[in-house]
């Protein structure tokens, strides 16, 4: 008995990976092997740099914060400890989004935490 090779399984599974590879440079977009090298590495990128761009607006959002503060002769550890203290609970986010698009309410935040 022939060997069955099931090749419309083989073929649906080699489309998928191409429709995904679609748009990568050289080689990674139509030969079948690089492109599923490539698209394994690609999606394994895409998983872990999910988790580092909330590192990453993190940081943005404490250099933010930080260069806002010192208008007031504060550095930033000593801002949040005093925000602490104060029981004000505001994100890093919000704070920096204050200091940036809206200085008059970050001021006052700044009051409230120096009084």
């Amino acid at each position: 008995m022939p060997r069955a090779t099931n090749s419309v399984a083989s073929r649906q599974r080699r489309k998928k990976v191409f429709k995904q590879t679609k748009g990568y440079f050289g080689r990674r977009k139509n030969v079948w092997t690089v492109a599923k090298n490539a698209l394994d590495k690609g999606l394994a990128y895409a998983y872990r740099d999910r988790k580092t761009k909330k590192a990453h607006f993190r940081q943005l959002w404490i250099q933010r914060i930080n260069a806002g503060v010192r208008e007031y002769g504060l550095s930033y550890s000593e801002f949040i400890g005093l925000l602490h203290k104060k029981n004000i609970t505001l994100s890093r986010k919000a704070l920096a989004d204050m200091a940036m698009n809206n200085p008059e309410a970050f001021a006052e935040v700044v009051k409230q935490v120096k009084a």
